[in-house]
């Protein structure tokens, strides 16, 4: 009696193409009808240089796939012979790679996408690579966030040495003030030094008048004893 269950092959066949689409960042759905098996596994490893990988794939078992990871918005592209690339990398170089095998082999057919959870319709996918790969576009990031900083550092710089000349035209000017404020004491010193004469003065004159009654006091003794002498002089004689 035949069984209805899906055989171990085809379960383990669609737990690994659920695996693959659960790592890829990107999905890009092929027909290829007409390539031979030397053309596809040429066009296999052009888009494994880029961490692609491409993969014939059975329709109804990609459909299990494509349900299980949750992205059933791609069942209706597997139709015909279909071969999924698995980006593992720049989206952008793998559709290039896609769209230049496509120009080779004319009967290779890019049918659509996913990326970033949104469907790419056969117009997208082409779209996607006329971008510039991940790498341009970072290098020109890169550069764009270096001429930013170059030009944040020249500011920095510019407005670091304008405060420094400020700093520099006030230091200029604090002297200037202190000297205009400088002489404001020496208006005083002359009264400073009159009043210190006067004074010497008023020390000085009482010594002098001090001085001029002592000295006649010193002249008054000598004076009482010529008296004295001369009086008993006049005695001597009168005895006589």
């Amino acid at each position: 009696m035949p069984t209805t269950e899906p055989n171990t092959k085809k379960v383990e066949r669609v737990a690994e193409l659920k695996e693959r689409i659960d790592r890829s960042d990107a999905l890009l759905l092929t027909e290829y009808r007409g390539l031979t098996v030397t053309e596809i596994t040429e066009l296999r490893r052009s888009l494994a240089e880029g961490g692609t990988k491409f993969a014939v794939v059975k329709n109804t078992l990609m459909r299990r796939a494509v349900n299980d990871a949750g992205v059933a918005e791609l069942e209706p592209m597997l139709e015909g012979p279909s071969a999924v690339a698995f980006v593992e990398g720049d989206p952008v170089a793998a559709a290039k790679s896609v769209v230049d095998a496509a120009k080779k082999f004319p009967t290779l057919v890019l049918k659509g996408g996913f990326m970033d959870g949104k469907l790419l319709s056969a117009a997208d996918a082409k779209a996607l690579a006329s971008l510039e790969s991940r790498e341009v576009m970072l290098s020109k990031i890169a550069g764009l966030m270096k001429s930013e900083m170059s030009k944040a550092a020249a500011m920095f710089v510019g407005a670091q040495s304008k405060f420094l000349g400020v700093l520099e035209a006030y230091k200029d000017k604090l002297p200037a003030e202190d000297v205009a404020e400088a002489p404001a004491p020496a208006d005083d010193a002359p009264a400073a030094e009159a009043s210190t004469e006067d004074a010497s003065g008023a020390e000085e004159a009482p010594t002098e008048d001090a001085e001029a009654p002592a000295a006649e006091a010193a002249d008054e003794p000598d004076q009482a004893s010529d008296d004295t002498a001369e009086a008993e002089a006049s005695g001597s004689e009168e005895e006589e």
